[in-house]
Formats: structure tokens, C-alpha cells, sequence
């Protein structure tokens, strides 16, 4: 049998059909037994037509699509979420980007993945933003927020760059989309008093004092502290090795998972208060696990436990509804007031670099700043006296000559 001879990919013919329009095609791929794919593109007179298979062209250069090219959005995103999510997330992860997919497979799903374009990626968003809930919320809201919005794009950025790499699009239609602007929501933490209220509170609470002294001083993720065990603890040196991140699956059970990120896999000194609190707990363990759980010793205290435990604190103290993350969000605001520097924090906290500190604690560093500059400004009034400073020059105004 003959071998079929391959068009060079971006090769064009144009013609002009029975009905009357003019049609151009290119190839644009593969198949595998060697036919070729090909993309058209059609227009009523030669002159519309031309600029159009130029495009085409110009998109599919150097593009070798397969036949699988015409599989719907919906079917990608199952096999991306099966072949290149699943094996190198954790499971809440997994959930997450399922979750965050599920209004555009709604709106996208049933549309062959080659043929959605950045326009329809745009409209995508924008009727998210309008009605992406499907259904009203009980206090009647139907659209998605700007952050919702943008974390989906996210996600399906990713899905989209992989289908480029498996070659069944020429190009990323999520490249160059406007999307909302964020909305910087302000951090709920503790303010002075409520802090010193809440430290009181847990000195009420010998079974979970020792873990939340040990949150508010080290700010670490709920799934983090709950998965320390004693040989992540080094007496001698004072430190933490977080190494760990425990999560809950369905019906409770517990896994013992990688870290969040790979910065999250990280080394903490510990303050000397807490290096005390945890000597003398160790003196008195029963278990591998730091905090144990109350009713097995030999299993870690559950995420779970840790925030239900919080919220009973808190009601009962009268202090503000706030979630366990916000305690990492308040060791953050207090260490960036006391003076820790960004990158510091940064590799406390397991962040991927100082920046993304500095953009969520960026109102603290404000309001550092506002008072670096009120003690220089005293500085300055000490050094030369509050009627002469060094920036303004010591002479007279000049006279008006019309004067």
C-alpha cells in the first residue's frame, strides 16, 4: 500500500464553493494513519477570505495536532484531572480543581476543545461573574466573586497549557484574557486585647492549651501542627522540622501527606517560650504524635477536632467568629509589626518567596512605614530643631519686583 503523502503543515488552498462563499484550508495535523487534519475557514468574497487563512496560518505554524484534537472540553479536563493532576496532588487539591471546573464544564463542556477561542474564554468569564452559581445562594446571589473567577482561570490555564503539550490545540485561549480585579478582603485577626482575651481563654483549656500557644507562636497551617510528631522536634537546637500536612478524606480518615509546597518542607527556631512549653510536654508524651488525639493517643488530633475545639473557645471567651487560618494570618501581622522582615517571615510561614508575603501582609508593611517615617521625622527634629530642617534651604523669598 501506498504511503500517504503528507501537505506541509500551514499549507493553504483556497476555493470558492457551488453556494457561492469562498473557503480556504490548511493543515493543520495528523491522523494517525497518516491523513492529514485540516482547519477552514470561510468568508463570501476572496478578498474576506484572505486575511482569515492568514490568521489560521500564522496560529498554526509549526503545529502538528493529533486526531484527538476534536475531543470535547468536558472529556480533556477528565483526562487531565486522571493523568497530570491526580498523581502529583494531594486529594483536597484534586477536589478543589474539580470543584473549581464544574461551572465551566457546564458552560464549555460540550464544545470540541479545538474549537473554543479566546473570545469564548472571555464570555466565559465574564457570564461567571454574572450567573456562574446556576442557582441563587440563600442571600440571592447568582454570580461568582472576582477571586472565584480568577482562581478558576487558574486552574483551566493549567488544563489548557497541558492540552497545547499534548498537541490538541494550537494555542492557550485562556492567554490574555482580562479578568476581574481582585478584591483584597481584609485579614480577620486578633486585635491586642482580643489576643491577650484569647491567651487567657486557652489557659482554660489544659488539653488544647499547649497546641494553640504553639499555633499563635508559629504560625503553622492547621494540617501542619496537627501532623507534628516528636522527631520533627530538636530540644538541643530549638526547632520544628515541618515535614508533614495532615488531611482528612471522606468518613474522617486521616492522611499524613507531603507539605503544601516545596518551600512548605522547612526548618522553624522556635520562641523560648514555646521551646519550654514543648520540653516539658515531651517529658510527659504518650505518643509518636505531639498533639495527639484525645481518644486515641496513638493517632494524630484530627483537623477537625482542632477547628471545632477553636470555635468553642471563642464562643465562649465572646471573642470574633474567626477561622484557624486567621491565627497564622495574626502570628504573620504580629511578627511583620515586631520587625521580621518579609523574607523571613517568608520562610517561616513555608511560603514560595517573599513577594507573595509582602502582597498578603502588605497592609502591615503600610503601616511600618507610616511609622519609620514618623521616627525619622523625630529624629531629624532632634538632630537640627523643629524650625531648621536639612531640606529646606535657610534663605529669604525673593521679592516681587512689581512689588
Amino acid at each position: 500500500m501506498a504511503k500517504t503523502k503528507r501537505r506541509p503543515d500551514g499549507d493553504g488552498m483556497v476555493r470558492k464553493r457551488s453556494d457561492g462563499y469562498w473557503e480556504g484550508r490548511i493543515v493543520v495535523g495528523h491522523r494517525k494513519d497518516g491523513l492529514p487534519i485540516y482547519k477552514y475557514v470561510f468568508a463570501k468574497t476572496q478578498k474576506e477570505l484572505l486575511p482569515k487563512l492568514h490568521r489560521a496560518i500564522e496560529q498554526h505554524r509549526n503545529v502538528n495536532l493529533t486526531e484527538e484534537s476534536a475531543m470535547f472540553l468536558d472529556d480533556w479536563l477528565d483526562r487531565w484531572l486522571e493523568d497530570y493532576v491526580s498523581p502529583s496532588v494531594r486529594k483536597s487539591t484534586e477536589e478543589r480543581y474539580r470543584s473549581s471546573l464544574a461551572p465551566v464544564r457546564r458552560i464549555l463542556g460540550n464544545k470540541p476543545i479545538r474549537l473554543i477561542t479566546p473570545a469564548d474564554i472571555q464570555k466565559l468569564y465574564n457570564v461567571l461573574l454574572i450567573n456562574g452559581r446556576g442557582r441563587a445562594t440563600k442571600d440571592g446571589k447568582i454570580g461568582l466573586s472576582p477571586n472565584t473567577v480568577r482562581g478558576i482561570h487558574a486552574v483551566l490555564h493549567q488544563a489548557m497549557k497541558a492540552a497545547v503539550g499534548a498537541r490538541l490545540i494550537p494555542s492557550n485561549p485562556t492567554e490574555g484574557a482580562t479578568l476581574p480585579r481582585a478584591v483584597r478582603k481584609p485579614l480577620n485577626v486578633f486585635n491586642r486585647d482580643q489576643q491577650g482575651r484569647f491567651m487567657e481563654a486557652i489557659e482554660k483549656e489544659p488539653l488544647w492549651k499547649d497546641f494553640f500557644y504553639t499555633e499563635c507562636t508559629t504560625g503553622l497551617r492547621k494540617g501542619e501542627i496537627c501532623g507534628l510528631r516528636w522527631e520533627d522536634f530538636d530540644e538541643g537546637a530549638g526547632t520544628l522540622r515541618i515535614r508533614h500536612t495532615l488531611t482528612e478524606k471522606g468518613g474522617g480518615e486521616l492522611e499524613l501527606g507531603d507539605p503544601k509546597t516545596e518551600r512548605g518542607a522547612r526548618t522553624i527556631l522556635l520562641p523560648a517560650s514555646t521551646l519550654h512549653l514543648l520540653k516539658k510536654r515531651k517529658t510527659e508524651a504518650v505518643s509518636e504524635w505531639i498533639f495527639p488525639s484525645r481518644r486515641d493517643p496513638a493517632k494524630p488530633v484530627s483537623p477537625t477536632a482542632a477547628y471545632e475545639c477553636l470555635k468553642k473557645i471563642l464562643r465562649r471567651a465572646g471573642l470574633p467568629n474567626l477561622r484557624f487560618h486567621d491565627l497564622r494570618h495574626g502570628f504573620s501581622t504580629n511578627a511583620i509589626a515586631a520587625g521580621v522582615d518579609p523574607k523571613s517571615l517568608a520562610q517561616i510561614l513555608g511560603h514560595t518567596n517573599a513577594s507573595f508575603t509582602l502582597d498578603v501582609y502588605g497592609h502591615v508593611t503600610t503601616d511600618m512605614q507610616r511609622n519609620a517615617a514618623a521616627v525619622v521625622g523625630d529624629f531629624m527634629e532632634d538632630l537640627f530643631g523643629k524650625e531648621l530642617k536639612p531640606w529646606e534651604e535657610n534663605v529669604s523669598p525673593a521679592k516681587d519686583p512689581s512689588a
